[in-house]
C-alpha cells in the first residue's frame, strides 16, 4: 500500500517523499516556474490540466486495465508503476517544456472480421500513459461539441445505441440507405488538416507538437523505422479522439443539410427516401470527403440499397413498415467459425474443458447480440451450439461397447442404446438422434455451464421440439 502511495503522490509533483538531487531540485523549480507562467496566459486545455495529478492517477488506472502488449522498449503494464516513481519528474518537466519526444510504436497485424489484416500500432506503455492523459482532458473539452449523431468511442455512448437510431429513421419513412465506407480511414488521415482542426480547439503549442509527435513518431517493423507521414496508429488512446474530431467535419456538414445519419467511428449511414436521392448524396459526399478531407470512399464497399440488406456494426434490419434489428448474415458466419474452432473434435479436451472456454465467448457474443429482435436465431444456434457438443462428446466414447454402455447409464432403454451404439452413421448425424438427447439432454449441458443465447423463455424447449427443428434449418447443417 506505501508503494502505491508514493507512485501516486509521484505523479502529482514528482516528490518522492525523500530527499531530492539537486538536479531534481532544478528540475522541480524550472517545471513550477512554467506552470505559474503558463496558466495565466492559456484558455482551453493546457499541458498543466494534463500532467495534473488526479488527471494522472486516471489515466494509470485506465492504463492498467486496458493491459496490453509492451512496445518497442519492452517495458509491460505492470512495469509502468516503478518506472514513473523513478522518471516521473523528469518526463513532467519535458512535457511542460514541450520537448517529450514520443518513440516509434510496434507493428503488428491482428485478423479483420472480414477477413484480411489490420495494421495495429502499439505505442510503449510510457507513451499509452501520457496519451491516455491528454485524451482525457481533450474529450472533456470537445465531446460536447460533436454531433449527436455521433456514437463511437464517446463517453455515455455505444454502438447498441446507434443500430437504435438507424432503426429509428428506417421505421419513419427513410426506407433506403447511403452506407458509406472510407478507404483505410486511420491509414489515410492528413496530418496537416487534423493538426488545423486541433488548433482551432487547443491554444497551447505544447499539446500541439506533443500530438503531431504521437502521429509521426514513426514505426518499427521488421527492424526498421520507417516515418509516419499520414494516418492515426490504431492502438493508442488517442487515436479514437482524433478520428472524432476529423469526420465531426463530416458530422456538421450532414447537419447543414438536414439529413438523417448515424456515425460510429469510420461507419457512417445516411438514411433517406429513395435511391435516385440516396445515389446524389453519394456522389456528393464523394466530393466533399476527398477535397475537403483529402479523404477516399471505398466504392467497393459502399452501397446505396435498402437496409435490410446491408449492415450496419454487425446487426441488419427486416424489411416492411415496423423493422426489427437482426444479426447481420456475416455476423452469423464468424460466430459459427469461432465456435467451430472451439469445439474441434480431435482437440481431445474433455466437454468440461470445451464449455469453460466456449462459455467465455458466448457470453460476450450474447450481451452483444443479445440486443437483436429475432429470438428464432438465437434458439436455432443454441440448438447447432448443443448438437455440436453432442457430436463431440459421441466422438470421444470411441467404441461401441463404451457408446452402449454410457447410454444406458444415462437412461437410454437397452433396445435403442444398442441401435445407436451400433449405427454406421458420423457423430454429426448421430448427435440429433433420440438416443443422444435422452443421454445428454439440455439440464446436463447447461450443468457444465453452457449459457443459452436464447431468451430464458424459450432457452429450453423439450428434447422433442430440438429432434423436430434439428432436422432441417441451422440446427441441420453439417458443422
Amino acid at each position: 500500500m506505501r508503494q502505491k502511495n508514493q507512485v501516486e503522490l509521484n505523479l502529482g509533483t514528482g516528490a518522492r517523499g525523500e530527499a531530492l538531487s539537486a538536479a531534481a531540485q532544478e528540475t522541480e523549480a524550472r517545471a513550477a516556474r512554467t506552470d505559474i507562467e503558463s496558466r495565466s496566459a492559456l484558455v482551453g486545455p493546457s499541458m498543466e490540466a494534463i500532467v495534473e495529478r488526479e488527471n494522472l492517477k486516471k489515466a494509470l488506472a485506465q492504463v492498467k486495465r486496458n493491459k496490453g502488449a509492451p512496445g518497442i522498449d519492452g517495458m509491460s503494464v505492470d512495469d509502468l508503476p516503478a518506472y514513473l516513481k523513478e522518471h516521473w519528474p523528469a518526463i513532467r518537466a519535458q512535457l511542460l517544456d514541450g520537448a517529450y519526444k514520443p518513440q516509434p510504436v510496434r507493428r503488428v497485424e491482428i485478423p479483420k472480421a472480414s477477413g484480411g489484416k489490420r495494421p495495429l500500432g502499439i505505442p510503449t506503455v510510457l507513451d499509452r500513459f501520457i496519451q491516455q492523459a491528454v485524451m482525457q482532458v481533450l474529450q472533456a473539452d470537445w465531446d460536447g461539441t460533436f454531433s449527436e449523431q455521433s456514437f463511437g468511442f464517446r463517453p455515455g455512448r455505444s454502438a447498441h445505441q446507434a443500430v437504435a437510431r438507424a432503426q429509428a429513421y428506417i421505421a419513419s419513412g427513410y426506407g433506403c440507405v447511403v452506407d458509406l465506407d472510407l478507404e483505410k480511414f486511420f491509414d489515410r488521415v492528413n496530418h496537416d488538416i487534423l493538426m488545423g482542426l486541433v488548433a482551432k480547439r487547443v491554444p497551447d503549442k505544447r499539446i500541439l507538437k506533443l500530438i503531431r509527435g504521437f502521429l509521426t513518431a514513426g514505426v518499427l517493423a521488421d527492424g526498421l523505422v520507417s516515418a509516419t507521414e499520414e494516418g492515426t496508429p490504431q492502438g493508442g488512446p488517442l487515436s479514437p479522439l482524433l478520428s472524432n474530431l476529423m469526420l465531426d467535419v463530416l458530422d456538421k456538414e450532414l447537419e447543414k443539410r438536414d439529413h438523417r445519419f448515424v456515425r460510429y467511428a469510420d461507419d457512417c449511414n445516411i438514411y433517406v427516401r429513395s435511391q435516385r436521392s440516396g445515389e446524389r448524396v453519394m456522389a456528393s459526399l464523394e466530393k466533399f470527403l476527398a477535397k475537403r478531407l483529402k479523404l477516399t470512399v471505398n466504392k467497393a464497399k459502399s452501397a446505396v440499397a435498402k437496409p435490410n440488406g446491408r449492415k450496419f456494426l454487425g446487426f441488419s434490419f427486416t424489411g416492411g413498415r415496423e423493422p426489427r434489428r437482426r444479426i447481420a448474415p456475416q455476423a452469423i458466419v464468424r460466430f459459427r467459425s469461432r465456435v467451430r474452432e472451439l469445439t474441434r473434435r480431435t482437440r481431445g479436451a474433455s466437454p468440461a474443458q470445451i464449455v469453460t472456454e466456449l462459455s467465455r465467448y458466448l457470453v460476450g457474443w450474447r450481451g452483444y447480440f443479445g440486443f437483436c429482435e429475432t429470438p428464432s436465431v438465437l434458439r436455432a444456434l443454441d440448438q447447432w451450439l448443443r448438437r455440436r457438443l453432442r457430436a463431440i462428446v459421441w466422438k470421444q466414447w470411441k467404441r461401441g461397447r463404451t457408446r452402449y454402455a454410457e447410454l444406458r447409464r444415462r437412461g437410454v432403454g437397452r433396445d435403442l442404446a444398442a441401435q445407436s451404439a451400433g449405427s454406421p452413421h458420423g457423430p454429426w448425424r448421430l448427435s440429433n438422434s433420440p438416443a443422444l438427447t435422452i443421454a445428454l439432454p439440455n439440464a446436463f449441458l447447461g450443468s457444465l455451464g453452457l449459457p443459452s443465447l436464447a431468451p430464458n423463455k424459450a432457452a429450453n424447449p423439450s428434447n422433442r421440439r430440438i429432434r423436430t427443428r434439428m432436422y432441417g434449418g441451422v440446427g441441420g447443417e453439417e458443422p
